[in-house]
């Protein structure tokens, strides 16, 4: 596949999210890149290209998700041999960007780690950025390269529109999520609730108030990322204590361990739909629906790869077309 540019397109993976990569490649009807990236034995990463690349238009897809360390080097290595390999431009595909909550100074003497994580993809070569569903807009701010943002919003719209759940309130677990529940909110043309936490510790929290009626109301709850479930528990049991029916759980980002699980399966949700920005893990005793987006990565590549417009994919309003 040539771009308008006269280069071919190439899509290539680590070991973060193999699978995406594939489903990515085949929405796009090209072969998937072939690269050798291996561990040796005393740990460090080992990356070959295993087909020219030079003067190509790289893709490369890297969910930086746990081991996030371990991901976040082989991208970075990745990169590097793919600008020694002379490739014409490299962009980093992160479903996932790692770090992405560290991405302010909220106590003294601390670091912004999303900062550096953006310095080390540029410094390692990186020419274009493309993320979905940051846990922080201005992340995009971050770097000094163009910065394609995605929403799984639409594919999340699509796929609850038909189940035509009545009478329906979005709410959001804490404060920080207002702008998503919101255009959630406007997207199904139906109330909003806020609720209002404190954080206990890094893996709990406890929910305070409850800002909105959800009371004999089904709800779709609305968050960004989980990784111990504790701000959907305790958002869960709050409105449970408000007469909030059925609950739908919304994710775009779950990087569920032992914990979050677990804390999932005793809560008794009617379903928790996510999306395989991430490898997902058996949650079995949870209702998980996985939606992909692949599709809406695959558009946004050739878009690129074109040099058209993809504006439009960032759009999280109703009926958009993605």
């Amino acid at each position: 596949m040539t771009s308008i540019f006269g280069k071919r397109l190439q899509i290539f993976t680590g070991n973060a999210n193999p699978e995406l990569a594939q489903r990515i490649a085949d929405f796009m009807k090209i072969p998937l890149g072939k690269a050798t990236v291996s561990t040796f034995p005393d740990g460090e990463t080992f990356v070959k290209f295993e087909e020219n690349i030079r003067g190509n238009d790289l893709f490369i897809v890297q969910p930086t998700c746990p081991p996030t360390n371990q991901n976040l080097m082989e991208l970075l290595i990745l990169v590097d041999a793919a600008r020694r390999a002379s490739a014409f431009r490299i962009t980093a595909v992160l479903p996932f960007y790692g770090y992405a909550r560290q991405d302010r100074k909220d106590q003294p003497r601390v670091p912004i780690t999303a900062k550096l994580v953006a310095n080390l993809l540029v410094a390692a070569g990186v020419n274009r950025v493309l993320t979905m569903d940051l846990h922080a807009q201005q992340i995009q701010g971050f770097f000094d390269i163009p910065v394609d943002h995605l929403f799984c919003a639409p594919i999340f719209y699509r796929y609850l529109k038909e189940k035509q759940i009545p009478d329906l309130v979005v709410v959001t677990p804490d404060i920080g999520g207002m702008k998503m529940a919101a255009a959630y909110s406007q997207m199904f043309q139906c109330g909003l609730a806020i609720v209002s936490k404190k954080r206990l510790n890094a893996s709990e929290t406890e929910a305070t108030h409850l800002i909105g009626d959800v009371k004999d109301k089904n709800v779709l709850l609305v968050d960004d990322i989980t990784e111990t479930a504790g701000t959907i528990s305790s958002a869960v049991e709050i409105l449970r204590k408000q007469g909030a029916k059925d609950i739908y759980v919304g994710i775009p980002h779950t990087v569920l361990g032992k914990v979050g699980i677990e804390r999932l399966q005793k809560l008794k949700i009617k379903e928790l739909i996510t999306t395989n920005t991430t490898p997902q893990p058996e949650m079995p005793g949870v209702p998980a629906k996985v939606l992909c987006v692949a599709p809406l990565l695959g558009e946004a590549i050739l878009r690129i790869h074109e040099g058209e417009s993809v504006s439009s994919l960032f759009e999280i309003r109703a009926g958009v077309k993605t």
